[in-house]
């Protein structure tokens, strides 16, 4: 829902079809003004409003990108156990998943990320200490920051 925020810029629309199903283009935007943040998230052209309020000042975020990061981290890992899961016939009952990491100084890359994770499973600990490996291997957001990828400006 959108009240006295910016109108909507379709130039800066950032869609892609993909001809590969498996492929999901991802995207993010953030429309900010004061007292008013609209953030979207899509995968493949599929909208999703986060109600994300804005800072006290009323400009800005009322949450950071590490946090935000953070949470990309603990979402893919957290939808990817349940993946996995599907693929093993293993049964979770539920979970829980923690994401840390340190930002020093600004401009500064983070540092010492990691991660735990409960999991309430009638699996062994040897099968869940083996499924939750396998999970870290193929963790998408996980592998995209270990890679080290390129993040550009377009102007």
């Amino acid at each position: 829902m959108r009240r006295n925020g910016p109108k909507e810029n379709k130039e800066y629309s950032n869609t892609i079809s993909s001809p590969n199903p498996a492929i999901m283009q991802v995207s993010a935007s953030i429309q900010s003004s004061y007292n008013y943040q609209q953030v979207i998230v899509s995968t493949n052209d599929i909208p999703k409003e986060l109600p994300i309020a804005p800072k006290a000042s009323g400009y800005g975020s009322s949450i950071n990108g590490g946090e935000l990061l953070m949470l990309a981290l603990a979402t893919c890992y957290c939808n990817n156990l349940y993946r996995e899961a599907t693929k093993k016939s293993l049964i979770i009952k539920g979970l829980e998943v923690v994401c840390s990491g340190i930002f020093s100084a600004e401009g500064e890359a983070g540092s010492d990320f990691s991660y735990q994770v409960k999991v309430l499973s009638d699996a062994s600990q040897e099968e869940i200490e083996d499924f939750l490996k396998h999970t870290d291997s193929v963790a998408e957001i996980h592998n995209s920051i270990r890679k080290g990828l390129e993040v550009k400006l377009v102007l």
